[in-house]
């Protein structure tokens, strides 16, 4: 039993590490629209579409650039609407800024009526072709005008020049009710299978995601909505309610998801934010954006110690050097739970010719054979699931640590040494992974085990199975197993000694 056990604990620690990699990019592609009643609200008569109108308000066309420190954002008088948002501050892999920017058919902000977004094609009065903010003006304002025979829309955006939000205000007459949509994409630079991207709704502190593959009819909310956003691994855009909504949605356009506000007409405030999920910037806004980083299902866990690891990074400033010394400092708690389960391995060791007899002796009463069995394990002060019991306790720890590695935004771009630039990405040439599965070849060979051979050889294919599955992983993550692994054959080879000084 002893045996099976171990073998299925850490079998199910790789399926687990490898689930976000791996299920996500070969999972079976989204199935065809059907015509069903969705769960979580009733559905209204008419749902919002993406489906422009034909007869699209003519006019031409008028960009506004908004520059601030942070950002370089353009609208269009099209709708009132964002075009994209230049971040400064973040590169890609040219160097060049990151955009986050939406679709043209259907860009961020976009507003209409309740099946239709057809006001993104009309054309609003603007009377500022710029709003350049700095040290001498830190905030600024832009004003877009439609008016129709019996309606009218007014959108007022307001900019400060260290932040990456921004106010909007609508003021809408002779309608009774509108949409307001973040578009297709907007906020979503990467699309990761590891991590989720696509639509998030907030109600209360409860986090929803949706994929295209989950919205075969749209999912409506009515109750506790806090915002809407877009998101990937290390960006998002949101629209913060500051007025109630009537209703919130995600839904699904072939391969494309979608989320939108039902706004009533008059005067309706929000806060938008489209840029990098810095998690203490969030929180800062008091909005609880800081729900968009999402530190799974071990987060009490994950944030002191993501809060931990950027007290080290701001003394050493480096994140490679902090993921070594937290990997450190959480292993410190563990140590004597470590050294117990590791003795308690050996004594089981030890007794293995005997159970190999007891088993041989008794194998026509398997019920003896347990007594007789138990009673090895009693009178030799042997504990069957010591050696699980410290792998089974630090899975939570390594889970949280996991998450905050993976989504760690901070982590992006961060270099640790030589060949290592950026911590956020896999090793470009798998150095690190190889030197891991190396090292738990090692760990295995040190460690006792009262397993059969065959078992033993089919747990010697776990290194080459981690090294696989690592190849692909930030190499922050590999950097944490690897020092982790030294650790552990470096504990072992002192109680190795230790065990070999008191039998002699």
């Amino acid at each position: 039993m002893d045996k099976r056990m171990l073998a299925a604990i850490i079998l199910t620690f790789a399926i687990l590490i490898g689930y976000q990699y791996f299920y996500a990019q070969f999972a079976p592609p989204p199935a065809p629209q059907q015509q069903t009643a969705t769960t979580e609200a009733p559905k209204p008569a008419a749902s919002p579409a993406v489906t422009i109108p034909a007869s699209a308000i003519p006019g031409e066309e008028q960009e506004v650039k908004v520059d601030t420190e942070l950002y370089t954002a353009t609208f269009s008088s099209r709708g009132a609407t964002l075009k994209g948002i230049e971040l400064k501050s973040y590169k890609d892999k040219a160097g060049k800024p990151i955009v986050l920017r939406g679709d043209a058919v259907l860009p961020a902000l976009a507003i209409g009526t309740d099946d239709r977004f057809q006001f993104s094609q009309a054309n609003f009065a603007v009377a500022r072709k710029e709003v350049r903010l700095g040290p001498m003006a830190q905030e600024g304002s832009l004003t877009f005008d439609y008016v129709a025979e019996g309606f009218s829309i007014r959108r007022t955006y307001t900019f400060s020049n260290k932040n990456y939000g921004f106010n909007l205000r609508d003021e809408v007459k002779g309608l009774d009710a509108y949409w307001i949509t973040l578009g297709k994409d907007f906020g979503i630079y990467e699309k990761d299978d590891s991590v989720h991207f696509g639509p998030v709704v907030l109600r209360d502190a409860e986090r929803t995601e949706f994929k295209t593959k989950d919205l075969k009819d749209p999912k409506s909310f009515r109750e506790g909505i806090k915002w809407i956003a877009q998101e990937d691994k290390y960006f998002f855009s949101s629209i913060v309610l500051r007025t109630a909504a009537q209703e919130a949605r995600a839904w699904a356009k072939g391969p494309d998801a979608f989320v939108g506000l039902k706004m009533p007409a008059g005067v309706s405030d929000y806060y938008v934010y489209a840029g990098p999920k810095e998690y203490d910037r969030l929180k800062a806004l008091g909005f609880g954006l800081e729900h968009i980083v999402d530190f799974g299902f071990f987060s009490i866990l994950a944030r002191p110690l993501f809060w931990f690891l950027k007290i080290l990074y701001s003394v050493f400033h480096n994140y490679g050097v902090a993921i070594i010394l937290l990997t450190i400092i959480v292993r410190i708690p563990f140590l004597p739970l470590i050294a117990k389960g590791q003795k308690s391995m050996r004594k089981l060791q030890e007794v293995q010719p005997r159970m190999a007899e007891i088993r041989e002796k008794y194998k026509s009463d398997p019920q003896r054979m347990q007594r007789e069995i138990m009673e090895l394990y009693k009178k030799n002060k042997v504990n069957p699931m010591g050696g699980c019991l410290p792998m089974v306790l630090q899975i939570p720890v390594f889970f949280a640590l996991y998450k905050v590695l993976l989504i760690a935004s901070e982590l992006r771009d961060a270099p640790f040494m030589f060949w290592i630039q950026d911590l956020s990405t896999k090793d470009p040439y798998y150095i690190l992974p190889v030197v891991m599965g190396i090292t738990m070849v090692i760990q295995q060979k040190m460690t006792p085990s009262n397993m059969e051979p065959m078992q033993q050889k089919m747990m010697m294919a776990l290194p080459i199975v981690f090294t696989f599955m690592f190849l692909s992983f930030p190499s922050g993550l590999v950097l944490y197993w690897l020092v982790n692994n030294l650790l552990s054959i470096g504990q072992q080879f002192v109680m190795n000694r230790k065990l070999k000084a008191e039998a002699a």
